[in-house]
């Protein structure tokens, strides 16, 4: 077989959803090693796309929901259930809303982080915070069966956004420096719409994972990379989509139009392989902010 049949192969059955035997094994043996090596496993999120039968276990490794330490796998789990056993037991008691399970998870966090009995307003952080976390909980509600696990992952997850929200403001310069040696026109035109010096748009979507944007299928292959560390991954996912709808972005007069212009992208799946390849092959690829 020459190498260009292997690499069309090998692009095929990433696409498909099917994953190299070498990456496979790989994986699972650091899996089933008695102390898991953290750095390894992230190190698999960034340069692999994770089997969907190994992402719950990795991800819940890898946030530190599931120790390192295989043999204390089964006492920490219930503690972890019994935290929230106690949490949804509690809220249930306080006719706190318990349905749906996305509001239930967010009064168990708000509960747990002293924050369920007072009143927030629009636009305090507390508020934000609270979207964030719903969004979260919202995506990983519709990927994993157990609520156990999909409630400590989600708290966990949520820490890595709020590293995100920390480096915003430079990974949005970074956006913008990419964008503009790319396309000076593409990049005008959204600067005059107000798109990189509004607080609603770019922030969101980063700070987020484009969760509500980007269907759960595909966007989970986005948030391995998140798990493994990566916080310059949300660029390219913006880049790639902003240009991949040019012209359409182009003929946005607001920041409106722009807005539902990328939120209503029916087929992300394309956009996202090649934004993650672009990352991947990219000098962006060190997680150290530099705009130039």
């Amino acid at each position: 077989m020459t190498t260009d049949e292997r690499n069309f192969r090998s692009s095929y059955y990433e696409k498909v959803g099917c994953h190299s035997v070498e990456e496979k094994k790989s994986l699972n043996k650091l899996l089933q090693d008695n102390i898991r090596n953290h750095v390894k496993l992230k190190q698999f999120c960034l340069s692999y796309t994770v089997p969907t039968t190994h992402r719950s276990l990795l991800w819940n490794i890898i946030l530190g929901v599931m120790p390192l330490h295989k043999k204390s796998t089964e006492f920490i789990m219930d503690q972890r259930k019994a935290v929230y056993d106690d949490l949804l037991r509690a809220v249930t008691v306080m006719q706190y809303v318990t349905t749906p399970k996305c509001q239930a998870f967010l009064n168990m966090w708000k509960l747990e982080n002293n924050t369920l009995l007072y009143s927030v307003g629009e636009k305090t952080d507390d508020f934000k915070a609270d979207l964030v976390f719903m969004e979260i909980v919202k995506v990983l509600l519709r990927i994993f069966d157990d609520d156990v696990e999909t409630y400590w992952l989600a708290k966990e997850f949520y820490a890595c956004t709020r590293e995100i929200q920390l480096e915003c403001q430079r990974l949005k310069e970074l956006t913008q420096t990419l964008l503009k040696k790319e396309d000076t026109l593409l990049f005008s035109h959204l600067e005059s719409l107000g798109v990189f010096s509004s607080d609603d748009l770019l922030d969101r979507w980063y700070i987020t994972c484009f969760a509500g944007v980007i269907n759960e299928s595909t966007l989970v292959r986005v948030w391995d990379k998140i798990c493994g560390g990566s916080r310059k991954i949300v660029v390219f996912i913006f880049l790639e989509m902003t240009k991949a709808f040019s012209k359409k972005a182009m003929k946005c007069q607001t920041i409106v139009e722009f807005k539902n212009l990328i939120e209503q992208v029916n087929d992300p799946d394309a956009l996202v392989n090649k934004a993650i390849k672009t990352w991947q092959t990219s000098n962006q690829h060190n997680e150290k902010i530099t705009v130039h």
